[in-house]
């Protein structure tokens, strides 16, 4: 039996605003502004005004998947332009150990000896993004 049509909604929070041009939604709040395309997907993004309405017409199993994909990436959108996101990396090592110097202000990290190799790898971070050592 096929479908004829599947959907999904989400809710706006209130501090944020939301545009949709084309199958590209962005997204502002207050930590800043994010943008992803979903033009790869056949769907339909319709604004609503406390909403977004996700739709797909005569989907196949894969479509209806993706409608669900599609609502948790705008969900994640949501709370990274509110409270942000925290990564906690660990280094950890099985037979070469690593040492890794956290250099320019927490923007650069260089990994020394990894697997072995006399090279050392440097890590230019991202502008917004710090690196700070723990243990």
């Amino acid at each position: 039996m096929r479908f004829i049509h599947a959907g999904d909604s989400v809710k706006i929070p209130d501090n944020c605003t939301v545009k949709i041009d084309r199958r590209i939604i962005t997204v502002d709040g207050p930590r800043g502004q994010l943008k992803k395309s979903f033009k790869h997907l056949q769907c339909e993004l319709v604004l609503r005004k406390k909403s977004i309405d996700i739709k797909v017409h005569f989907p196949n199993r894969k479509a209806v998947a993706c409608v669900r994909t599609i609502c948790s990436h705008i969900k994640n959108m949501f709370t990274g332009v509110q409270q942000g996101y925290k990564y906690k990396m660990n280094s950890v090592y099985a037979q070469f150990p690593i040492n890794i110097n956290i250099i320019y202000d927490n923007t650069l990290v260089e990994v020394l000896n990894f697997l072995g190799e006399k090279c050392v790898r440097k890590v230019n971070l991202l502008p917004g993004v710090t690196c700070k050592p723990t243990g």
